[in-house]
């Protein structure tokens, strides 16, 4: 397993990783009023520990009032929750790996009245079903700092990078899709204005925290509300939504999959991380159900039988270079040392996905490291 891609390094601006493998950030809605604890210290430290180069946390919302619906989801603005990020900072570079915070504004996703500031209007482009109101310049223009400040709230605090969630029915992927994007201003219309937001994102952030600290972009084609909505049908479109981003210095591109092995667009065997590889020659990360076998992660959540797999596939797909980085969700949620055991070659102590590690209950990583010489 020493020959294996995933254990190959990796150079990004400041950013270096001694492996391929990232640990993808997952919503675990377990941090009392929004401040990340010792648990939370423990859930990330456990899985650099067990050899996971580059962890990227949950998502952690910025300071705006209406960014988040529930109060135990950690944010990135109030001293004490950033007091708390600082000490995962800590504890993730003692134990090997890299880390960088998810930064997240759930936009349209809210439902008003919920969250930390339940009196707070949600927001998007664009007026929708739950009755949201349609950003100002003036909404759209606190929001662009509020990213910043975020950003280099991150960057003093000892992170390694920065990931801008943009995926998945949330406020910049609002933005990104026509379903929810109505406006016939500069913000919408086409492909390229949709995307105009995202770019507007990292320009605030690169003129915030300098050249040298990456920047990523995660984005999706499904909606946590629609499995099959794309907000690009072909490579062309693609690369028009995230042209914006790439003329405004974003670093990587986060490409968000249900499944990775599935082909994005006909013609092709490319899945997402691949084209957006493709159409703007940056490194992508790609992730989706990587290293398990039967249902994927929504449906697993629901009951859907969910065993581990080995890892040929994703280890022939990165060695042609089709993307950069592979990023594993349930896989390490469930096990801490699943790096390791792949490294190792150990895939018959490979664990079977438990929802139940949702509840962080697999947080001691030396009840998997064994014998392995991990440090």
């Amino acid at each position: 397993m020493s020959q294996s891609p995933l254990f190959e390094p990796f150079q990004l601006k400041s950013l270096s990783l001694p492996n391929r493998v990232v640990m993808a950030p997952m919503t675990m809605e377990a941090s009392p009023g929004g401040v990340p604890d010792d648990d939370t210290v423990l859930h990330y430290s456990c899985r650099a520990a067990g050899g996971t180069g580059f962890l990227i946390t949950e998502g952690t919302t910025i300071g705006r009032p209406a960014a988040s619906h529930n109060g135990n989801i950690p944010n990135f603005h109030a001293a004490d929750a950033l007091s708390g990020w600082g000490k995962v900072v800590e504890a993730v570079h003692a134990a090997g790996g890299k880390i960088a915070p998810q930064l997240w504004h759930e936009g349209m996703a809210r439902k008003p009245g919920t969250g930390p500031n339940p009196d707070a209007s949600s927001e998007g482009p664009s007026v929708g079903s739950e009755g949201n109101i349609a950003m100002t310049d003036k909404h759209i223009a606190e929001t662009l700092e509020a990213f910043a400040i975020a950003a280099v709230a991150a960057k003093r605090l000892g992170f390694d990078a920065v990931e801008i969630h943009g995926g998945h029915g949330y406020l910049v992927d609002n933005f990104f899709w026509e379903n929810h994007n109505k406006r016939t201003d500069r913000y919408g219309g086409n492909h390229r204005n949709r995307g105009r937001f995202a770019g507007e994102v990292v320009q605030a952030i690169r003129a915030a925290v300098g050249e040298e600290f990456p920047i990523i972009m995660r984005f999706s084609q499904f909606k946590l509300e629609d499995y099959r909505a794309k907000i690009a049908t072909s490579p062309l479109e693609l690369e028009d939504l995230l042209a914006p981003c790439v003329d405004a210095g974003v670093d990587m591109f986060h490409a968000s999959q249900r499944r990775f092995f599935e082909p994005e667009f006909e013609g092709s065997d490319l899945n997402l991380a691949g084209w957006a590889k493709k159409v703007t020659g940056l490194p992508t990360i790609t992730v989706g159900s990587v290293g398990l076998k039967g249902a994927d992660a929504l449906d697993s959540l629901r009951g859907g039988e969910t065993g581990p797999d080995r890892i040929d596939r994703i280890e022939e797909r990165l060695a042609n270079e089709e993307f950069d980085l592979v990023a594993v969700g349930r896989a390490l949620l469930t096990d801490p040392a699943w790096t390791q055991k792949v490294r190792e070659g150990r895939f018959g102590e490979m664990l079977a996905f438990d929802p139940a590690s949702l509840g962080r209950r697999r947080n001691n990583v030396d009840d998997y490291l064994k014998d392995s010489k991990v440090s």
